[in-house]
């Protein structure tokens, strides 16, 4: 595993370290392997003092695809918690993606993600960590959790003090896609860019990243702390009681065969919909 090449890369230029997921064989799951090296630029980034900010991209069609369901399967469900030491938060199952969320939240430093690709279940988590996002024409956005017997736990800390409640109440139930358009309407990304491609979301977040590069560390640090204060009362609240849900929705039969369906491309048993 020492040789694998890593599923993060970092890149720095300006102020702005650039973290790319790199997983394409599970679409940038949210496995144990990635959230670790994820932990890690940031950490870095935070540590750098000539880092102003952090930017979240991604390789291939797919931005994340939220838990990885095989490595979640194979460890007997997402309630299942792999740890460096005994001293050590936890970097897979409900915890480890909370910890994950809250540790951009908490960044003293702007974290934004540049979509291009799909968005999927614990991937929408992640947006919602983000203080800025732009997303272009090819990204695709859906909440599947229902569909799978499971629902938007951990994710629903950073999400929901910034989702239009209408919107959050569709498509948390029905798991619908839906587009770029849609998910700045609904708060869920910060910018939706007309132009094509990773070239124009870079396009779109230029003027950002300009703002954020002129702006001091204390003011960016400051200011941060302001507008994520609610979030961040939310996850003091409510970690651990969505943490459990998740692990117990995770564990349950339902969840089983509905995970079961998605990896073997069918229906899961309860599906109606016409054939």
């Amino acid at each position: 595993m020492a040789d694998a090449p890593p599923l993060v890369h970092r890149a720095d230029d300006r102020g702005i370290s650039t973290l790319t997921l790199d997983s394409p064989h599970n679409r940038n799951a949210l496995s144990a392997r990635l959230v670790t090296e994820l932990y890690e630029g940031l950490a870095a980034a935070a540590r750098d003092d000539g880092t102003r900010a952090v930017l979240l991209t991604h390789t291939g069609n797919t931005f994340c695809a939220g838990a990885d369901l095989a490595e979640a399967g194979a460890a007997g469900g997402a309630g299942a918690a792999s740890t460096a030491g005994p001293e050590a938060a936890p970097v897979s199952g409900p915890l480890g993606l909370a910890r994950l969320l809250r540790t951009i939240v908490e960044l003293p430093k702007p974290v934004l993600a540049m979509v291009s690709g799909h968005v999927r279940a614990g991937g929408l988590g992640l947006l919602g960590a983000c203080d800025i996002s732009v997303a272009g024409p090819g990204a695709s956005f859906a909440f599947t959790e229902s569909r799978l017997g499971l629902a938007p736990a951990v994710i629903s800390m950073p999400l929901l003090p910034r989702l239009d409640p209408r919107a959050a109440a569709r498509y948390y139930l029905t798991g619908e896609r839906f587009d770029a358009v849609e998910a700045a309407r609904i708060g869920l990304v910060t910018l939706a860019t007309a132009e094509e491609g990773a070239d124009g979301t870079a396009a779109a977040l230029a003027p950002i990243l300009d703002g954020l590069r002129r702006a001091s560390p204390q003011g960016l640090a400051e200011s941060k702390r302001l507008v994520n204060a609610e979030v961040l009362r939310t996850f003091d609240r409510d970690t651990d009681d969505l943490a459990k849900q998740s692990a117990r929705l995770f564990a349950s039969e339902e969840a089983r065969e509905g995970m079961t369906a998605f990896l073997e491309r069918r229906d899961p048993a309860w599906s109606q919909r016409p054939r």
